[in-house]
């Protein structure tokens, strides 16, 4: 199949434009943290604090700040990676009704109806790069996009099982066996509300940041709580999982240069102009040198899983798109795409930075039946961006919180400071006798979400 077939196929729109030259990088929103850290607090591990003087203070919520289940968060910015911390987090409750309804809040209808009227909960945490500014955008406006699209479908996520027309009545005799056959049921209406809403605040980013002559982009990795169910987004190299006494449960699946190296291959193919010469989209298990021309060699193209042979030619001896693998992959030249810079427009970004996927990737959503679930004071939903997975495992996540729960049972602040605690573990000490202490440099930000309080309906404002 040629390159105009994937041209026509993958990159509806015609041509590209050719690449604009950099621009004036105004922000198009200005920087700050989340709203829920004002009147703040930091903290410093005491044992780091004794041994470095570079240790960087991690930031929580004011204790008098209740977030949404009394959920705990807390977050420390990159060791001098870049100026600002690049994370941005955010939280709250969803109030959602049908979207035919007035602006201004009908109390009495509200009253009469309450099964139209549904409250859910919203956490959210998002990793740009090459700046904040599309992390911050996202941070302000994926909630509302989501809140929208779960308004229009309401009817549907309320029914038990939901009515192919929202109209109320049937086009045709064939409708209700269509919504049978297909077994389509509310929390579906739930994953497409939310895939609508990740598109949707793609497109907004894109917006902004073409009109103030930016690039960048951001990872999203969302949990929303409705109707005795807890639905996990995510789209990119963030990660969350469930923690139970005797589980560990993976929330989400991760985006990285390994996970995603056949669709940045296939757009190197389409695209090769995009990749300035430099760089070779094909993928070889070691870097080739001068002595390798005219060998034999392993690859793998775009269309490939296994492995295969080729003789090594000069274009080979490029720069490769992906170097090493799993958590430790890197693109040496990041090919980025989102519909927010014009529709499946790619770019080529600046080298030596970890793949973070535009909200262009369709998110994957994981959903946990909480309603099912036998729970206890120790349950937790752990939520963080990839500067704490780098340096620690779901294992080693688990048996922290573990052990910090059951020592700390009576302090209501208990989640905030466990995600501290969490945070502090990344940061490593000079002294330990195993080296094992490994320290993240990159933005930590996490959430730890208390699923025992699921009933109790506990809300932050």
């Amino acid at each position: 199949m040629s390159a105009s077939w994937f041209r026509r196929r993958l990159l509806p729109g015609g041509p590209l434009s050719a690449p604009r030259p950099p621009g004036p990088r105004a922000s198009p929103v200005p920087y700050r943290r989340p709203r829920f850290l004002r009147g703040s607090t930091s903290s410093v591990g005491a044992a780091d604090a004794s041994r470095r003087r570079d240790v960087r203070p991690v930031r929580s919520p004011a204790r008098g700040r209740v977030l949404p289940w009394n959920a705990g968060y807390a977050e420390i910015i990159n060791a001098g990676k870049s100026e600002f911390n690049e994370d941005q987090a955010a939280c709250g409750q969803l109030s959602i009704r049908r979207s035919d309804f007035g602006a201004v809040e009908d109390q009495e209808w509200l009253t009469l109806c309450p099964e139209e009227f549904l409250t859910g909960h919203y956490w959210a945490l998002f990793d740009g790069h090459g700046g904040p500014a599309a992390a911050i955008i996202a941070a302000n406006t994926l909630h509302s996009c989501l809140r929208q699209q779960l308004e229009a479908v309401v009817e549907g996520v309320v029914a038990t099982q939901p009515p192919m027309n929202l109209s109320g009545h049937c086009v045709c005799l064939s409708d209700p066996q269509f919504v049978e056959e297909k077994g389509i049921r509310p929390q579906d209406i739930v994953i497409g509300a939310l895939e609508s809403a990740f598109q949707e605040c793609d497109e907004v980013i894109g917006r902004e940041l073409e009109a103030s002559g930016q690039v960048g982009g951001c990872t999203a990795l969302v949990a929303v709580s409705l109707q005795g169910k807890l639905y996990m987004a995510n789209a990119g190299d963030s990660r969350a999982i469930l923690v139970r006494r005797d589980e560990v449960r993976p929330m989400s699946s991760e985006f990285t240069p390994e996970t995603e190296r056949q669709r940045i291959q296939q757009l190197a193919f389409v695209y090769p102009e995009l990749l300035a010469s430099e760089f070779t989209r094909l993928e070889f298990p070691r870097r080739l040198k001068g002595d390798d021309l005219g060998q034999k060699v392993l690859f793998r193209d775009y269309y490939m899983s296994g492995w295969s042979y080729k003789h090594v030619e000069k274009s080979d001896l490029k720069y490769p798109l992906i170097h090493g693998q799993g958590r430790q992959a890197r693109l040496l030249g990041t090919l980025a795409v989102s519909r927010g810079l014009g529709d499946h427009q790619l770019r080529v970004l600046d080298t030596n930075i970890q793949l973070k996927p535009f909200l262009l990737c369709v998110p994957q959503v994981t959903v946990l039946d909480v309603d099912q679930l036998q729970l206890e004071e120790e349950d937790v939903i752990v939520m963080a961006t990839d500067g704490l997975w780098d340096v620690l495992s779901n294992e080693q996540v688990a048996r922290l919180v573990r052990s910090f729960l059951l020592r700390n049972r009576e302090d209501p602040h208990r989640f905030s400071e466990l995600a501290q605690m969490l945070i502090h573990s990344t940061q490593g000490t000079e002294d330990d006798p195993k080296g094992e202490g490994l320290v993240s440099y990159d933005d930590v930000s996490v959430f730890v979400i208390p699923l025992h309080n699921w009933s109790q309906g506990s809300s932050g404002h």
